[in-house]
């Protein structure tokens, strides 16, 4: 007799199954049924990419081709730089090759991204050549060491141990020297021999470079010791004195040349490029814009700001004192725990205010899956406001946290600023763009920029203000801090690289005319000139944002397109400069010959 678990039914003799295993099959037998009717309701066309384009194998060959490469060649030598010129001239001399005409519109939008980015990255050798020249002084020894990394990813090996045994002692006897050379320069004029001068910047360059060095000996050491008795019996306590020996070198460049000592903040230094580097960026970027007249231009807009400002104080009661206004706005934030609460219910306000008008297509697993984490004390030394993307990262003051710690977190954050930030960060901006991006002409991530990935949020930022999100003047000014504060970025980062500024001067410019707490103004400043970004990273938010806004006043409210069909078409096209944007979206194929063009403010004609 069958042994019975649970509800059954019989089918035959002594066949029975439970009642919940026949549930699963009628569902199953269910779905089965509905996959032609999902089919029918779902055309393919809703999950394929509509821009297509001739050149995106083209572009994905490349983009693999050169990733490789740096894997590779992953030290910083002549013979790397000697291998990535010959690369971008082989790329270079395909793109030219090829039939223009014949490609299709998107097809001729990505030739002219490889060709600027193969120009650039070409360009970007030479001025790490000149780098590498200043810091020869410093690193005499630098392309000894690089060529034992190198013969081991030739997959050499060492033939003659005593002779690698030697070249480490002379290296270690050359690092000494070059200590105390550079040791004499610190207590003079900080002049080294061939004229470069070791600033606090030079410093850092060379213990970035030095710690390379010494990561790439260790590996090359590492490789082959143990492994090769003879090899271990000599090289083993040569390469121990040379690493004390590099190891001592780059923490006295850190503590001597930088200034950056252990128990101490350390100071905020950044890496000036000078107005020839930045002006390369600018091409790369595809702005017709010289630094001059971008300085000029963030002017404006931080005085159209403070105009703005001005008007939400006084009808707040507080006349012309905007600051005093801004003092008051600080003050309204939630109470501690709560501010979750408050991301949550402005994250859900800002999608409805996008449905309510039809901006923009939000799929609803884009709407589903953010998430949010809180800002560590640590982090929030560098991030003082949130982050976004498909997880927001939220800053608010722990228990641990110092009393002038809380306050400050408490002001920052306040629920007029956050408002403003996090539709930014989630949808409609970061969160949303990422989310599109990851299903969409996924290739031109190659040619990703701030001036697309920040610009889109910071649009919304402008566009929102133009259609009245704000419910009063609190709401105003927390909008425009943000922009003010964007309108400075530009100012701050081009003058800096420009030498025309020094972090000091940046934080008083974001106290003073933008109305950020002091800690904050700093942490901005040290994430900005200390972290891994790009020269013209921070100026990208603004610029970005106003050539999408002028993109939407030519085609939206000149009544071509909607604002769905804009946005969406935005979105789905992929990162790039915003003048490749503009050509995607209007239709007009770039010349072959292309160079920026555009000058997208009216009031810098």
């Amino acid at each position: 007799m069958p042994i019975r678990t649970g509800s059954s039914r019989s089918f035959g003799v002594g066949v029975h199954l439970p009642l919940t295993l026949l549930f699963s099959f009628a569902l199953a037998a269910g779905a089965v049924a509905l996959v032609p009717a999902l089919l029918e309701a779902q055309p393919v066309a809703e999950y394929t990419d509509p821009q297509t384009s001739d050149m995106r194998e083209v572009v994905e060959r490349f983009s693999s081709d050169r990733a490789v490469l740096g894997r590779f060649y992953s030290v910083s030598s002549p013979r790397q730089r000697d291998r990535m010129r010959a690369f971008y001239t082989e790329w270079g001399e395909r793109l030219d090759a090829m039939d223009y005409d014949a490609l299709n519109h998107e097809g001729k939008i990505d030739w002219v991204l490889l060709r600027n980015r193969v120009r650039y990255d070409a360009d970007r050798l030479e001025v790490e050549a000149g780098l590498a020249t200043q810091l020869q002084p410093i690193l005499p020894f630098r392309d000894e060491l690089a060529e034992l990394h190198e013969s081991r990813r030739d997959l050499e090996g060492v033939e003659d141990p005593r002779a690698a045994a030697d070249l480490l002692a002379r290296v270690t006897d050359q690092i000494e020297d070059t200590r105390a050379a550079v040791r004499e320069a610190l207590q003079n004029d900080r002049v080294l021999e061939g004229g470069t001068v070791l600033t606090p910047v030079v410093a850092l360059r060379a213990v970035e470079r030095a710690n390379e060095l010494r990561q790439s000996t260790q590996g090359w050491f590492n490789f082959f010791d143990g492994y090769d008795p003879l090899f271990s019996w000599w090289v083993r306590a040569p390469y121990e004195a040379f690493d004390e020996a590099i190891q001592g070198y780059i923490t006295f460049l850190r503590q001597e040349g930088a200034g950056i000592r252990p128990g101490q903040e350390e100071p905020i230094i950044g890496d000036p490029l000078g107005r020839d580097a930045l002006v390369l960026d600018l091409r790369n970027e595809m702005i017709a814009y010289s630094p001059e007249e971008l300085l000029e231009l963030a002017e404006y807009e931080l005085e159209w700001g403070t105009e703005r400002l001005k008007e939400a104080s006084r009808e707040m009661g507080f006349g012309d004192d905007w600051h005093a206004a801004l003092e008051h706005v600080k003050g309204l934030h939630v109470e501690p725990g709560e501010q979750i609460h408050l991301v949550t219910e402005m994250a859900r306000e800002a999608e409805a205010f996008l449905e309510e008008r039809d901006l923009v297509t939000v799929p609803p697993l884009a709407r589903e899956i953010w998430r949010m984490e809180m800002l560590s004390p640590q982090q929030q030394r560098v991030a003082p406001f949130f982050l976004g993307g498909e997880v927001v990262r939220v800053a608010f003051p722990t228990d641990g946290m110092a009393h002038e710690d809380k306050v400050m977190s408490l002001r920052a954050n306040n629920e007029h600023f956050s408002r403003a930030v996090v539709h930014h960060e989630l949808i409609p901006g970061h969160h949303l763009q990422g989310f599109y991006t990851s299903r969409y002409s996924t290739h031109r991530s190659l040619f990703s920029t701030p001036f697309w990935g920040e610009g889109w949020a910071l649009y919304w930022e402008l566009l929102l203000w133009d259609l009245d999100f704000a419910r009063g003047p609190e709401d105003e000014i927390g909008m425009l801090v943000w922009r003010n504060h964007r309108a400075a970025r530009i100012l701050f980062s081009l003058a800096f690289h420009m030498e025309l500024m020094t972090p000091e001067e940046a934080i008083e410019l974001l106290v003073e005319r933008v109305g950020f707490e002091r800690a904050a103004s700093e942490a901005e400043v040290r994430r900005s000139f200390t972290g891994q970004y790009s020269p013209l990273y921070q100026a990208g938010y603004l610029l970005g944002g106003l050539q999408i806004r002028e993109l939407h006043r030519e085609l939206v409210e000149s009544g071509q397109m909607t604002n769905r069909d804009f946005h969406d078409h935005i979105l789905k096209s992929g990162r790039m400069p915003i003048e490749m944007v503009r050509a995607s979206v209007t239709g007009e194929s770039p010349p072959r010959d292309f160079e920026a063009r555009w000058r997208f403010h009216p009031e810098i004609p």
